[in-house]
């Protein structure tokens, strides 16, 4: 009895080694060349890989996948000159941090992508100094082969979106496909960095187009050809139209102020606002407060219709009357002429729709009785 179980634990303890081995942690006596980056089993002619190491399993393989991901985003920050118009016509206006987010968002597209690719190839554990070791790679032939799928529908995508923007006669239809295509065109690039650090070559696949020259096309249509007026009255209205007209401008947009024409480029939207700010008693004896409210609407100008409007309203206090207004004309022009700009630009762009009601907003009283501020 005592021999069949000897023998059961001999063979469950096997097992458990097998088992163990199949896994790929246990460790052997050699140290794996690939965690050197000479591996005679995945040449790097064949094989694009990174290695991970880490106190745990779970980590190393992380760390592996790591180590390949940022082998793609290396290529493509240093590629970014390439698309910089167009990112910067993405982000005019803004500061350096947000347009590298911009960036950010291309590369983690591209390298999502790409790390569908990739798979754990090997690993090892190094059981006297307690580490984990982790391979993992991609086969570029079969990477290379699905990467030049995506630039191809890429390639056809553009070339449509190109061909209508400059065969149509709506102005709108040609500005939204030109965005687009340039938009497409960043991403294409991406990819096709991918596809150059992929093939051992080092050659990528050359575009029809360059982000530059629709980037180019884009703006000077806007210049000459589509053009917005912008008006807005009321108390506090010359600030909240400097800064809606500055937001529109940075968009890429051709616009004139007092709802004159906007210069070259004729008018095809016009937007028109009101803005009040009058003092409210608040039972605070440190504090003195004013009410505000703004209401816009935003016309097509060739049919007269209202294709949008925006309302808002807020109550801001500081120790005087004079700087409570003044807190107030700062958040109005971030609350709405800010937020006014950027979806107008949404709109005209083709990425969301304006807000529309049936009439003109509400947000401001008609009349409130309210004596005005004291200057």
């Amino acid at each position: 009895m005592r021999l069949l179980m000897n023998r059961a634990q001999q063979v469950c303890l096997t097992a458990l080694i097998v088992l163990c081995a199949g896994c790929g942690w246990i460790g052997g006596a050699a140290r794996p060349p690939w965690i050197d980056g000479n591996s005679v089993q995945y040449p790097s002619s064949q094989y694009l890989v990174g290695v991970g190491q880490a106190d745990s399993r779970a980590q190393a393989t992380e760390k592996a996948y790591a180590a390949v991901s940022r082998i793609f985003k290396a290529e493509i920050t240093a590629q970014a000159k390439d698309w910089e118009s167009y990112l910067v016509v993405e982000s005019r206006g803004q500061t350096n941090t947000e347009r590298r987010l911009t960036l950010d968002n291309v590369t983690r597209v591209t390298t999502d992508k790409v790390l569908e690719n990739v798979q754990i190839l090997d690993t090892w554990f190094d059981q006297k100094a307690r580490q984990y070791y982790a391979l993992a790679g991609m086969n570029r032939a079969q990477a290379e082969s699905a990467m030049a799928e995506r630039l191809a529908e890429l390639d056809r995508t553009i070339q449509t979106q190109v061909t209508e923007a400059r065969h149509t006669q709506d102005k709108l239809s040609r500005v939204r496909n030109l965005k687009r295509a340039a938009k497409n065109l960043v991403l294409r690039e991406a990819y096709n960095t991918d596809l150059r650090t992929i093939r051992s070559s080092g050659q990528g696949s050359p575009a029809a187009y360059r982000v530059a020259e629709l980037t180019a096309e884009l703006e000077q249509f806007l210049a000459t050809q589509y053009g917005m007026a912008v008006e807005i009255s009321g108390e506090q209205a010359e600030p909240l139209e400097r800064a809606l007209i500055e937001g529109l401008t940075q968009e890429g947009f051709s616009v004139a102020g007092g709802g004159s024409a906007a210069g070259a480029a004729p008018v095809e939207l016009s937007i028109k606002g009101t803005v009040r700010v009058w003092p409210i008693e608040v039972h605070d004896p440190q504090f003195r407060y004013v009410r505000w409210c703004t209401d816009a609407v935003i016309e097509d100008v060739a049919t007269h219709r209202v294709i949008g409007a925006m309302s808002k309203g807020g109550k801001e206090g500081h120790v005087t009357e004079r700087e409570a207004a003044a807190k107030a004309v700062r958040v109005m022009q971030q609350e709405f002429s800010s937020d006014l700009a950027h979806s107008v630009a949404a709109h005209v762009y083709g990425e969301t729709d304006l807000p529309v009601t049936a009439a003109a907003p509400s947000g401001c009283p008609k009349e409130t009785g309210a004596p005005p501020l004291s200057r």
